[in-house]
């Protein structure tokens, strides 16, 4: 599957994020080609403030492989990572991330602490930045844009 296809199922979990209230941010993680778990935001719904996509993906993801260290994953997520989830991205070894938006509010790749660039990070993910970015905002500011 082409990773715009993959990034097209991110897009899909943000709508339903957003659907149900929840911030439109959607994740996949991929292994040897397959998705082996989605997820989009569950911050309200869990009531839990670590529940973004990435680390509900994460969490599920390791769950499948029977393992903490996804090393032969790909993560694919809407909006570029929060630092939380970049420190969780380096913790389990996940071999590539792809996001679609960036954000300079609360990105830490390639805005903000930059997290990969830190000489304490101990894994740096192979990074591509902007797939189905234009998705991706438009997802962001219609949903923001309703609630101004």
């Amino acid at each position: 599957m082409p990773t715009q296809s993959f990034m097209d199922i991110a897009l899909e979990e943000a709508r339903t994020a957003a659907q149900a209230g929840e911030v439109p941010i959607g994740c996949v993680i991929v292994c040897d080609g397959d998705v082996i778990a989605q997820a989009g935001n569950r911050t309200l719904a869990d009531r839990d403030p670590t529940a973004h996509a990435e680390m509900v993906a994460i969490r599920r993801a390791a769950e499948a492989l029977g393992s903490e260290r996804l090393v032969d994953c790909d993560l694919y997520v809407t909006l570029e990572t929060c630092t939380m989830c970049a420190a969780a991205i380096s913790f389990a070894r996940i071999r590539r991330l792809y996001y679609g938006a960036a954000d300079p509010k609360g990105g830490a790749i390639e805005s903000g602490v930059r997290y990969f660039s830190a000489p304490t990070c101990l894994h740096r993910p192979q990074v591509y930045g902007g797939i189905g970015e234009t998705d991706a905002a438009a997802l962001l500011r219609n949903f923001f844009a309703v609630r101004r």
